[in-house]
């Protein structure tokens, strides 16, 4: 029995959890008919997502969307759209693109979404307008055998850390994975034309639209204007390539089920260091009060604007992670050095030239010595504005465009010996060991 085999008889769901999932599905509508009739509203209530398609995995949930007119004030339609939630899920409610609320109805997660009743993708008034037609779309195109090889593309991006177009994975959503499915034709047609791509590939289903620059782009069938791969990220994308092409050598099922990743001890993680001769530096904020997708793009955007700061002054990062930890956003840096000299060579204009007269005159009275000539140019030994990460950081931070929800009040920089002994194993395990998560 082949890999592919054994995956799908492990991810397929069984006729018991099939059975389960669609009695509470009909359970619900029945309640949000019901609630619609009794306080009398002019909304459409459908399933969208997996559940509809019949491409979900044993772990599902529901997608309930509620479509009201065209008419209807978006503040209103918002606002029953959230009480309708709070109402028959008792759930939490999001703002993120769109408002929407997330609970549970029995044992499942459940998403109720506010959006308008369109006839067609050209009417697009609220982001998610158009999933409706996405669930149309790939009800017309698969049959049981396809259902179950966009199972293990899912469940393959899953594995491997791709999957999901939220800002802690910046991936691929659960359409992308059933589009580029569909598009080649299954699961292993998929993953060796994908182990083919550069960056920039395009993919059009239907028709294209205007132009789009992107690590992937895969022009909506539905709406020619929307790139689905909007949210990968470069890296991501070069991690589901990479992947592609190992399994293409040696598939394992470990692609979909990962092992866990083994926390370093104090000792490993001294050792590695030790091994790479570099230095750490940890940055860390109060965790704001914001949802869980807000964060993460909080987080994402903090640590690359340090990455950009640290390389500007050229303590050159080599990588980084993050994680909340007791309620504080943590971002751990490996950098080449955390200290420099105090000085630096300032290369200037060429001797023959016109400029030279000022540079000479602007470091006339240099504290570290007068200008010299260096193969035909004038340089000098001149001061750093910083000598340390640390210092630097505490005084550019205000000005390292980091996320505008992140207190820097509430800033706190742990060196390179204290990160060692203090900050959390399992971060920097994730920092130190580059091992792909299917190679642990």
């Amino acid at each position: 029995m082949s890999i592919e085999s054994e995956v799908i008889q492990i991810i397929r769901p069984s006729k018991k959890t099939v059975e389960r999932i669609h009695e509470i599905s009909n359970s619900l509508m029945l309640e949000i008919n019901n609630y619609i009739k009794k306080n009398n509203l002019e909304v459409n209530a459908r399933f969208v997502g997996s559940i509809p398609k019949g491409t979900y995995l044993s772990e599902s949930d529901i997608d309930v969307f509620l479509m009201f007119p065209k008419s209807t004030p978006k503040d209103e339609m918002v606002n029953i759209g959230l009480k309708m939630g709070r109402d028959i899920i008792h759930g939490k409610e999001f703002y993120t693109d769109h408002p929407y609320t997330s609970g549970r109805y029995h044992d499942l997660d459940v998403d109720m979404v506010p959006c308008y009743h369109i006839t067609s993708a050209e009417e697009v008034l609220t982001p998610v307008d158009r999933s409706p037609f996405h669930t149309d779309y790939i009800l017309s195109k698969v049959n049981s055998e396809l259902c179950d090889e966009i199972r293990l593309m899912k469940k393959f991006m899953k594995g491997i850390g791709t999957y999901g177009a939220e800002s802690d994975v910046r991936g691929f959503s659960g359409y992308m994975c059933e589009l580029i499915t569909i598009y080649y034709g299954g699961f292993i047609d998929a993953i060796i034309a994908a182990s083919e791509w550069k960056k920039g590939v395009t993919i059009v289903i239907e028709k294209s639209g205007p132009p789009i620059v992107s690590p992937i782009i895969l022009y909506d069938p539905v709406d020619s204007k929307r790139n689905v791969a909007s949210a990968v990220h470069i890296d991501t994308f070069a991690r589901f390539i990479y992947a592609c092409k190992c399994y293409l050598k040696n598939p394992t099922k470990n692609f979909f089920f990962p092992n866990k990743r083994k926390t370093l001890s104090r000792e490993e993680i001294k050792k590695t260091i030790s091994i790479h001769k570099t230095r750490l530096i940890t940055v860390s904020f109060n965790k704001p009060s914001i949802n869980e997708d807000s964060l993460h793009s909080q987080e994402w955007k903090t640590q690359n604007a340090i990455i950009k700061k640290l390389d500007a002054f050229s303590f050159n990062v080599i990588k980084a992670v993050h994680g909340v930890l007791d309620d504080r956003i943590t971002i751990v840096f490996e950098l080449e050095k955390d200290e420099l000299s105090e000085s630096y060579k300032h290369i200037g204009p060429p001797v023959w030239v016109k400029s030279s007269e000022s540079f000479l005159l602007k470091w006339k009275k240099n504290e570290c010595g007068a200008p010299f000539i260096d193969n035909g140019y004038w340089a000098v030994n001149a001061k750093r504005l910083y000598s340390t990460a640390a210092k630097m950081l505490e005084c550019e931070i205000k000005i390292a465009g980091i996320g505008k929800e992140i207190d820097l009040n509430t800033m706190i920089i742990t060196e390179h010996n204290e990160t060692l002994s203090n900050v959390n194993s399992t971060l920097l395990s994730g920092l130190l060991d580059n091992r792909q998560c299917w190679e642990i």
